[in-house]
């Protein structure tokens, strides 16, 4: 086990180390000055020159680079010009807004998702499996954004059911995280329903038929049972994606995440925002995604952390 976690330890490390390096390339290579930004167009020009020297945007571009790798190690991400106050702070403040909207998908996919997977798994060619089949692949199809749109015209503006802004209660999450969840619906009960039914054309389910034990208990004892690790690896996935995907679903309802953060942060040049949500969000997938490893040696005593 120590072995499995220090090799997760140092992915972990190799991922944060490429996601600064990708982060700090891309920021700088955007068009605009952030000190410009950041005095106002009516600055003079050598009030513009002060803030780039105050910013360290006059150094060379490796001794800028290694700069910030140094402030990272720390744990510093300098101050946001835009909002004040430490970046990594207003960062850490805005996560548990993507978190909350993360559980909501989560639990609405697993609450909708399995259900449908094992009802088509129980009846395989039938219409309602093919009618499923249907809408889960026309719900991965369409574009999450358009898809959030359309819900906000339809539920928000016409019918006036739900807010479209946030305001604090529950009913504000249920139209971003439905957005969320709805390409990951039709995927995971697709998963359930080949799954179940890959295991109950196997050996184990007809020698149990064979003890009389009855269809249910056979189904949802063992059939499923086998079942649970790709679902496991497929809801790591899925949260994965969650906490990702919530860069465009949170800037659409306006959700106060560090998905809208990060866009509004890139939009006016403020990398030191920019920087601490882009290394949230890989922190945030590397955590997710260890805990899904090791949720599989609970699910399944044939793997072991010396095989994983």
């Amino acid at each position: 086990m120590k072995v499995f976690v220090a090799r997760r330890i140092w992915q972990t490390l190799i991922l944060i180390f490429g996601a600064v390096t990708v982060v700090f390339i891309v920021l700088r290579a955007i068009p605009g000055d952030p000190a410009l930004l950041m005095v106002g167009a009516n600055a003079t020009p050598a009030e513009v020159a002060q803030v780039r020297v105050e910013m360290g945007l006059t150094d060379p571009l490796w001794i800028q680079y290694f700069q910030h790798l140094w402030d990272v190690l720390r744990g510093n991400f300098g101050e946001s010009w835009r909002l004040g106050g430490d970046a990594l702070a207003i960062t850490v403040s805005r996560l548990p807004a993507t978190l909350l909207l993360a559980f909501y998908a989560f639990i609405l996919t697993v609450a909708v998702g399995v259900p449908l997977g094992i009802y088509c798994s129980r009846r395989p060619g039938s219409i309602a499996d093919k009618i499923i089949s249907v809408m889960s692949l026309t719900g991965q199809a369409l574009p999450a954004f358009w898809i959030g749109i359309m819900l906000i015209l339809v539920f928000s503006r016409w019918l006036n059911w739900f807010p479209a802004v946030p305001d604090g209660t529950i009913r504000t999450a249920i139209l971003p995280a439905f957005t969320l969840s709805l390409p990951f619906i039709g995927w995971l009960a697709r998963l359930v329903r080949n799954g179940a039914l890959e295991e109950s054309s196997k050996d184990y389910v007809r020698t149990t038929k064979a003890k009389g034990l009855t269809q249910g208990t056979i189904f949802y004892v063992h059939v499923m049972k086998n079942t649970l690790v790709p679902i496991v690896t497929a809801l790591g996935f899925i949260v994965g994606h969650f906490i990702a995907d919530a860069v465009i679903i949170e800037n659409v309802f306006s959700w106060p995440g560090i998905g809208s953060l990060m866009v509004d942060s890139i939009t006016n040049r403020d990398y030191s925002i920019a920087e601490a949500t882009v290394i949230a969000i890989t922190v945030a997938y590397v955590i997710i995604n260890f805990a899904v490893d090791l949720l599989y040696f609970a699910v399944d005593p044939r793997i072991s952390p010396e095989t994983a």
